[in-house]
């Protein structure tokens, strides 16, 4: 009866009780609202900061690329694009690609 932002709240807090040195996430904004997919961006920023590592699955680059230390840009299963955020944003090919600009 959760709603899908609550069911992904709730699963972030399961893999948190066990107090993890790893979070690793799989699209945790699939089916959100765009409000909620905000809140968790924020939340998993929040956790980065105090020393959580986070590995992240996800199709929204643009706030993944936001948020991370380094990315990795996988296309039918192959590396297409490795490095720093802000270097990847920096490509025009990526940013062609995967954000529309």
């Amino acid at each position: 009866t959760l709603s899908g932002g609550e069911q992904q709240m709730l699963a972030i807090g399961r893999g948190l009780m066990a107090e993890p040195r790893l979070l690793i996430l799989d699209e945790p904004s699939l089916g959100l609202s765009p409000l909620l997919v905000e809140e968790m961006f924020a939340l998993i920023a929040r956790l980065n900061r105090e020393g959580l590592a986070v590995l992240l699955v996800e199709q929204n680059v643009a706030q993944s690329l936001e948020i991370a230390h380094r990315a990795y840009v996988l296309e039918n299963g192959s590396l297409r694009f490795a490095g720093l955020p802000a270097d990847l944003l920096a490509s025009d090919e990526l940013r062609r690609a995967y954000l529309g600009l």
